[in-house]
C-alpha cells in the first residue's frame, strides 16, 4: 500500500498574481507568462507569487533588499534551497513598466509580461551581467524567446 501511495505523487504549480496595474493587463496574462517560464524549465512542483506594485513600494524593496535608492522595474526574490521546489516572489514596479513601454513603443502588457518573465528567469537562478552584455547574456536571449512565445500563443 505504502509503495502505491508513494507512486502518486501529485505535482502542482501554484502561480499567484496580486495588485492592479493601471493599464488593466489581466492576472491570466500574467500568471500565463510565469508558467511558460517554469513549463519551459520542465518545473511541475513550485510556487511563484508576482505582486504589482508602485514605484514607492518597488522603491521602499530597492533599498532595504539591494541599498539602491531608486525605483526599479523588477526584483525577485528566490526563496527556495537546492533540490527544493521552487518558490519564489516577484515585484514588478507597474510605473515603470508604463515608462519602459511608452520608451519601446510596445504596450504595457507585453512590458508587464516581459519583466514577470524576467523576474521568474531570476528565482530560477539566472543572472545577467549589469552593463550594455545583459542584451546579449544567455538570460535576456531565453526572456525575449518567452516573451515572444507568449506574444505568438496569444494571437
Amino acid at each position: 500500500m505504502a509503495r502505491e501511495l508513494l507512486g502518486h505523487h501529485t505535482s502542482s504549480l501554484e502561480i499567484q498574481v496580486s495588485g492592479e496595474a493601471p493599464s488593466g493587463a489581466s492576472r491570466a496574462w500574467l500568471q500565463s507568462a510565469v508558467s511558460l517560464v517554469l513549463r519551459s524549465a520542465g518545473l511541475s512542483d513550485g510556487e511563484i507569487s508576482l505582486a504589482l506594485v508602485d514605484d514607492d513600494a518597488i522603491r521602499e524593496l530597492n533599498r532595504t533588499y539591494l541599498g539602491k535608492d531608486v525605483p526599479t522595474d523588477v526584483i525577485s526574490f528566490a526563496l527556495h534551497e537546492g533540490d527544493e521546489a521552487v518558490l519564489g516572489d516577484v515585484y514588478v514596479g507597474y510605473e515603470q513598466a508604463a515608462i519602459q513601454a511608452e520608451e519601446a513603443g510596445i504596450s504595457i502588457e507585453e512590458e508587464l509580461a516581459r519583466l514577470a518573465i524576467h523576474g521568474t528567469l531570476h528565482v530560477l537562478g539566472y543572472d545577467h551581467p549589469d552593463t550594455e552584455a545583459r542584451f546579449s547574456s544567455e538570460m535576456f536571449i531565453l526572456q525575449e524567446s518567452l516573451v515572444q512565445k507568449l506574444l505568438d500563443e496569444a494571437i
